[in-house]
């Protein structure tokens, strides 16, 4: 069993991501995997035949996080470019070639934050053909803008020197807390299922790969099905999408979390 999935084993019947974030404090490989696989569904765009995703990735850590991977870095930089070519097959995007994967260090970055820039090199497709398939840009050639994440504050956009700041409203914390865990919803688009790309993996046989996801929209935080076998339920209330207030009791499967803000 390779390094990353031996470390996805051990997290097994824990929520991936964000839901143990809680209880660390320095920057996980598998935290690494999800939010680069994130990133390159982000940036993907579309030709007439295939969509195409980035296939050379920059991941900056803090001082103290790129330390604790010295020994074993480039073990870790080709279990990363493993998890991403798996990831790609398995959702048929196409690649140029093999995904390769630059840890670098920001003095900026706090302990347990992490900044991935995606690009995409090679023979891209025609640009007649081209179309963008992502609510964001595609990153440029020359890497255009880098996301920030972070343990205690939503995700944040970094263009060139300038750190562009939270959206207004959003100061308070919004969680879920279920089965004893509590996470922090970090970015403004939390994607929950059984699926280990998910950024809140739940262990149950009754959620989908890709359940629901919880979003920032209008100032307020809104949780929608995609299509899953079960639905969801807010309040014991069967939803397509339900905006969501403190206290509200989310049902996935068979598994409750209540939404909460602190």
């Amino acid at each position: 069993m390779s390094m990353l999935r031996n470390l996805e084993a051990k997290l097994e019947g824990l929520v991936a991501g964000t839901f143990n974030r809680a209880f660390k404090s320095t920057v996980q490989p598998v935290e690494l995997a999800h939010k680069l696989a994130k990133e390159m569904e982000v940036n993907k765009t579309a030709s007439l035949s295939n969509t195409y995703v980035p296939n050379h990735y920059r991941v900056f850590l803090s001082p103290g996080d790129r330390e604790q991977f010295a020994s074993y870095e480039d073990s870790l930089r080709k279990e990363l470019s493993d998890y991403l070519l798996d990831h790609a097959r398995a959702e048929g995007l196409a690649l140029t070639s093999r995904p390769a994967v630059d840890l670098l260090t920001d003095d900026r970055l706090a302990l347990g934050e992490f900044g991935i820039q995606a690009q995409l090199l090679g023979d891209e497709p025609e640009i007649e053909e081209v179309e963008p398939q992502a609510s964001e840009p595609a990153a440029s050639a020359d890497f255009g803008h880098t996301m920030v994440y972070s343990p205690d504050r939503e995700a944040r956009r970094l263009d060139g020197e300038d750190e562009v700041a939270p959206a207004a409203g959003h100061a308070a914390r919004a969680l879920l807390v279920g089965e004893g865990k509590r996470t922090v919803l970090s970015g403004s688009r939390v994607v929950i299922g059984r699926s280990r790309e998910c950024d809140a993996v739940l262990d149950d046989a009754n959620v989908s790969r890709r359940h629901a996801e919880v979003r920032q929209e209008n100032g307020g935080w809104v949780v929608a099905d995609l299509g899953s076998t079960n639905g969801i339920k807010v309040n014991g209330r069967r939803v397509e999408q339900a905006r969501l207030e403190p206290g509200d009791e989310l049902r996935v499967g068979v598994t409750d979390l209540t939404f909460e803000l602190e």
